[in-house]
């Protein structure tokens, strides 16, 4: 289990994001541009000067793979972090690998079993249709740019764009991109930029442009001097369609 606690758009709680698809075994990596983003944030930014150093050598870590880090983002929506970790593991067990096609041959009985209701097994299948059928195109991703994946992603039942948004964050590790809907980081830009008044959607584009074009590490940081915790993966629970 990765350590990480992040908000969602609807609701300013905390929530412990799960690793991404941790049950493959992936290896972790760390962002090539990482060091070079922090260098250019505190050069142009003076909170950003104050935060970065505050949390040494820590830095997001990607790892897993695509079609498991969504499906797990759909099962944790709406529920608690201990009741999504347990559906999550129920779920896992059933197919014999977490692939589009296994997951298209489960049987409704047991996923609603394993603790799924009727609309996140319906956002689950159709999860595995897109990516079984080639509808979202993986392997093309890393020359797209970052809205033209989100686009693909909206497309597909239960992911919104907060969910794309961290998605690219934390699985394809994009370096700019700015999750406005995402409250930890209205809130954070509040109270580390304005003494905790009220900011609206203008103010925080406003405070990213000095950001640019490392929007991702400003708002990681952003979100860790929330939560001191180390901000790894991608989960949600809040977000409705």
């Amino acid at each position: 289990m990765k350590k990480i606690v992040r908000s969602g758009p609807a609701s300013t709680e905390l929530i412990e994001l799960p690793e991404t698809a941790g049950t493959l075994g992936a290896t972790a990596t760390v962002p090539a541009y990482w060091a070079e983003a922090c260098k250019h944030l505190v050069t142009k930014d003076r909170v950003m000067k104050r935060l970065i150093p505050q949390f040494g050598d820590t830095c997001l870590h990607a790892g897993g793979d695509a079609f498991s880090t969504l499906a797990r983002s759909i099962v944790g929506q709406q529920i608690s972090v201990k009741a999504a970790q347990t559906v999550w593991h129920r779920f896992a067990a059933l197919p014999k690998e977490m692939s589009p096609g296994h997951v298209l041959r489960l049987k409704v009985d047991d996923m609603r079993a394993a603790g799924l209701s009727p609309r996140k097994i319906e956002y689950l299948v159709d999860l595995s249709i897109h990516f079984d059928a080639g509808t979202v195109h993986v392997t093309d991703w890393q020359s797209m740019d970052d809205d033209a994946i989100i686009a693909e992603l909206v497309a597909i039942r239960g992911i919104g764009r907060w969910t794309a948004e961290m998605f690219l964050i934390f699985y394809l590790t994009r370096p700019n991109v700015l999750p406005l809907d995402d409250v930890g980081l209205i809130n954070g830009i509040s109270q580390n930029y304005f003494s905790g008044e009220s900011v609206s959607r203008s103010d925080a584009r406003e405070v990213a442009a000095a950001w640019a074009p490392y929007c991702s590490v400003a708002t990681w940081y952003i979100w860790r001097s929330l939560d001191p915790l180390p901000a790894q993966g991608v989960e949600q629970t809040t977000e409705l369609m």
